[in-house]
């Protein structure tokens, strides 16, 4: 089974995190923060390309989060696929455009967990579900 490797320890003074449902037309947005360990539905990006690192740079601009969270795709069984791809780019670029670390979830079924939670937003939702997770496994 493949899978996200091990990833550095979150460090205990990273406390905001903003967290990406990454898609081809639209990515999902949600803020957080390790207190409350919750997370809050943003609007969803609906951009492609430069346009959507424009919207991304002002939530970030708006947020301030010490450190970034995606959601990284993969199939039941754990193997990665076109789309497992698309994510970890769009991290490697989320860390060279705005210089903040970056965290991975494997978010297996968020979007499932959304719809049938009767989202309205799936993609918000989703990045909430994200982060959630990210949040509940920090120490």
């Amino acid at each position: 089974m493949t899978g996200l490797p091990a990833q550095p320890a979150v460090p205990a003074h990273f406390q905001t995190f903003l967290a990406f449902d990454f898609g081809l037309k639209r990515t999902g947005v949600a803020s957080g923060n390790r207190m409350l360990r919750g997370a809050t539905p943003q609007a969803t990006i609906k951009a492609e390309g430069d346009a959507r690192f424009v919207q991304v740079a002002q939530r970030i601009k708006e947020w301030q989060p010490d450190a970034l969270v995606i959601g990284v795709p993969y199939h039941p069984d754990g193997a990665s696929h076109e789309n497992t791809e698309r994510a970890l780019k769009f991290g490697r670029q989320l860390r060279g455009r705005f210089g903040l670390q970056v965290f991975e979830v494997d978010e297996r079924y968020s979007t499932t967990e959304a719809l049938s939670g009767g989202a309205k937003d799936a993609d918000a939702a989703s990045a909430c579900i994200i982060l959630e997770q990210f949040l509940r496994n920090l120490p």
